[in-house]
C-alpha cells in the first residue's frame, strides 16, 4: 500500500475502544444488546466498545453488584492483524498491525512490532523488540536482529520506505533511516546508524554506517543462518 491510502484508511476508519469487563450481578435482568457476554446468571465477561459498555453499566448500576474493566487501546484507529491463519512462528507479545504481510516461515519473535503495510518475505526472522515502521519492505532469508529499528514512512507521506534484500542481516540494535535500501546479501554491524543505501554483498557498520568490505569467507561464517529454526 502507498503511503496516501494508509493515512486515508487510518483517517477514515472508525475509532474504537475495546474493552473486556467482568461483572458480577443479576445478569438475568440485563440487556447485552450490541455486546458479547459470556457467562451465567451471576457473573460473566463483556466484550466491546468502551462507550457502548459504559451506558451498559450506568444503567445497570444497581444489578451489577462488582466490576473490573480492562483496556489496552483508546480510539484505535487500526486493529491488529489476525494471524491465526498465518504459516509461520509469531512468539507471544510480538504487534503485528493490519495492513502488514508476513510471508511463509517467517520468524516474529517477543516484543516485535511491525506497522502498518509493513511486508516481509519468506523465511525472515525479526528478533527480540525489533520496530519494523509503516512500509517498510524486507526480503526473504534476513535476520533482523534485536532492537534493531527500520524506520517507518508514514509521515511525511513523500518519504520512501526502507527496503531490505534477500538474505541480509543486521545486527542488533542497528538503526536504518527512511528512504534507504539495503542489498541482496549484506552485512549491517551491530549499533550502526544506516543512512545512505547499500550495495548488494557489502558490509556496513559505524555511525553514520559506512562501508567496510565486500562480503567474505570469514563474514559468510559469522552470519550463518539456522534454517531449522524457520521450520514450523
Amino acid at each position: 500500500m502507498d503511503t496516501q491510502a494508509l493515512i486515508d484508511m487510518i483517517s477514515k476508519s472508525k475509532k474504537t475502544t475495546p474493552v473486556e469487563v467482568m461483572i458480577r450481578g443479576d445478569m438475568k435482568e440485563i440487556d447485552f444488546k450490541d455486546l458479547k457476554f459470556f457467562g451465567n446468571e451471576e457473573f460473566g465477561t463483556v466484550f466491546g466498545d468502551w462507550d457502548i459498555v459504559k451506558q451498559m453499566l450506568d444503567q445497570n448500576k444497581k444489578k451489577i453488584y462488582d466490576h473490573h474493566i480492562k483496556s489496552d487501546r483508546r480510539n484505535s484507529a487500526i486493529p491488529l492483524l489476525d494471524t491465526k491463519n498465518l504459516n509461520c512462528r509469531i512468539e507471544p507479545g510480538a504487534i503485528i498491525r493490519d495492513t502488514a504481510e508476513i510471508g511463509r516461515n517467517c520468524v516474529i519473535m517477543m516484543g516485535a512490532v511491525i506497522n502498518l503495510g509493513a511486508v516481509i518475505g519468506d523465511n525472515t526472522m525479526i528478533d527480540m523488540n525489533v520496530v519494523v515502521g509503516g512500509r517498510v519492505l524486507i526480503g526473504k532469508h534476513c535476520h533482523i536482529g534485536a532492537g534493531a529499528v527500520l524506520a517507518g514512512v508514514i509521515e511525511p507521506p513523500s518519504a520512501q520506505p526502507v527496503t531490505i534484500g534477500d538474505n541480509v542481516m543486521i545486527g542488533a540494535n542497528a538503526v536504518v533511516l527512511e528512504g534507504v535500501s539495503i542489498g541482496n546479501n549484506a552485512v549491517i554491524a551491530a549499533g550502526s546508524v544506516v543512512t545512505s543505501d547499500v550495495p548488494d554483498d557489502m558490509v556496513a557498520a559505524g555511525v553514520p554506517a559506512k562501508i567496510i568490505k565486500k562480503r567474505d569467507e570469514k563474514t559468510n561464517s559469522k552470519t550463518v543462518f539456522v534454517d531449522s529454526l524457520r521450520q514450523l
